[in-house]
């Protein structure tokens, strides 16, 4: 018996007579058991960088951008420590905001920022969602090397720019956290657009779990510095979601610590490709069908796809907002629905390019160019269908179509956290 996360709770499945189960986990590691202290310890040793207590000074103004309710980033503990710290500091309350980078999602709802801060932030201070589309709400920093710099003004404007965030495997930055959730979480849609266009998704470098000389990361890096991105605070999570490492500090040193503390986490070992590759979700990223089909490129982006040419990926997820409400989302359902084949959707972003969302077409369609994707027991089955992916209510009809097509006789793969475990086949 199999268990994966679908929703908040699991779905239990069997293997068919065979099918060849492989289970592969991350590393188990001993989360944090005074996490509130450990927060308290890195915020008054931060990494190359004074304290809040000494950076910040009365009358400064403060910006804190973090995640909105996609990111599992813990802002309800990491939050309030930082703005007990910049109250010693006699920054007043009115001076600060707190940002929630939204990138080109929806706008978060009230709800979601409490979830996200707790009641009392949401009650005593600004918080706001990031307005990418919105010119005014906007600096335009120019061209440097090539990337259209643009980002929020209120973070722009900030005398201390801080950001929270989670570090785990990214499909372009090959980790996330880090100045990722400035660069892309509160950018303006030519930065996003950019930062996620053919150029680097279709970039060797452009990998999980790759870091150095990826075209991506160094984007992202150079668009947080020129933004005034000043001090982050960051953790790793394990797969039941606790804190196992939190660090702060200046951003680029701190997050290359905790991408080498993800690694040993993140990064299993496996021998061969398989014929299907069952990947877990579960909330907040089963959300909706944007989110969710990230399981199956995040496995098939690996170092080496992890599914054989002609494979099968089958993702469980109840996707109860169906494709997605936010400006990205409904962009990806466009491509995916009305471009009528995947070879053509790739050939389209690569001559013309694409609005920020439809990345995640481009990106699903270098997948389905291999590999057919089922998403299992979804909510809006004809939302599946018409991006070009299959439906299937249970695991047994999902397993049943796979053995029709390909055979009885089958290598299965089951990655219980698809988005935060990283199989690496080790010889082929």
């Amino acid at each position: 018996m199999y268990q994966v996360p679908y929703g908040k709770t699991f779905l239990d499945f069997d293997l068919p007579p065979g099918m060849q189960g492989t289970l592969v986990k991350s590393e188990a590691v001993q989360p944090l058991t005074d996490v509130e202290g450990a927060i308290a310890q890195t915020l008054s040793t931060p990494i190359n960088s004074p304290p809040l207590t000494q950076l910040a000074h009365p009358g400064d103004r403060v910006c804190i951008v973090f995640t909105d309710i996609t990111r599992d980033s813990p802002d309800q503990v990491l939050i309030p420590p930082i703005l007990q710290q910049l109250e010693k500091a006699g920054v007043s309350d009115q001076d600060i905001t707190l940002l929630c980078g939204i990138g080109m999602h929806r706008p978060s709802t009230m709800a979601e920022k409490v979830t996200k801060l707790g009641q009392a932030v949401v009650d005593r201070y600004r918080v706001i969602d990031h307005e990418p589309q919105n010119p005014d709400q906007l600096v335009d920093l120019g061209v440097i090397n090539g990337i259209p710099l643009s980002v929020n003004k209120v973070a722009y404007h900030a005398d201390i720019l801080i950001a929270t965030g989670i570090v785990e495997p990214h499909q372009y930055a090959g980790y996330s956290g880090g100045c990722k959730t400035v660069a892309v979480g509160a950018a303006g849609e030519p930065l996003i657009a950019y930062s996620h266009s053919p150029k680097f998704i279709d970039h060797p470098n452009c990998r999980l779990g790759k870091l150095e000389e990826n075209p991506f990361q160094q984007a992202v890096t150079e668009a947080a510095m020129r933004a005034g991105l000043g001090f982050i605070i960051n953790v790793v999570l394990d797969d039941q979601k606790q804190i196992v490492s939190v660090l702060a500090g200046e951003p680029r040193e701190t997050h290359k610590r905790l991408v080498e503390q993800a690694k040993t986490l993140n990064q299993v070992s496996i021998s061969q490709q398989y014929d299907v590759v069952i990947g877990g979700v579960g909330f907040p990223k089963d959300a909706n069908l944007y989110q969710a089909s990230r399981a199956a490129s995040y496995l098939f982006f690996a170092p080496t796809p992890v599914v054989r040419p002609g494979g099968y990926f089958i993702i469980p997820a109840q996707c109860p907002e169906g494709v997605g409400a936010g400006v990205g989302e409904q962009r990806f359902l466009a491509a995916m629905r009305d471009i009528p084949s995947v070879q053509q959707i790739l050939q389209e972003g690569r001559k013309h390019g694409y609005p920020p969302g439809q990345q995640r077409a481009f990106v699903m369609a270098k997948v389905l160019e291999q590999n057919s994707v089922i998403i299992v027991g979804s909510d809006y089955p004809e939302v599946v269908e018409a991006c070009k992916m299959i439906p299937a209510e249970t695991m047994d009809e999902a397993l049943a179509r796979v053995a029709a097509d390909l055979g009885k006789e089958l290598d299965v793969l089951v990655v219980p956290h698809a988005l935060l475990t990283l199989p690496v086949i080790s010889h082929l």
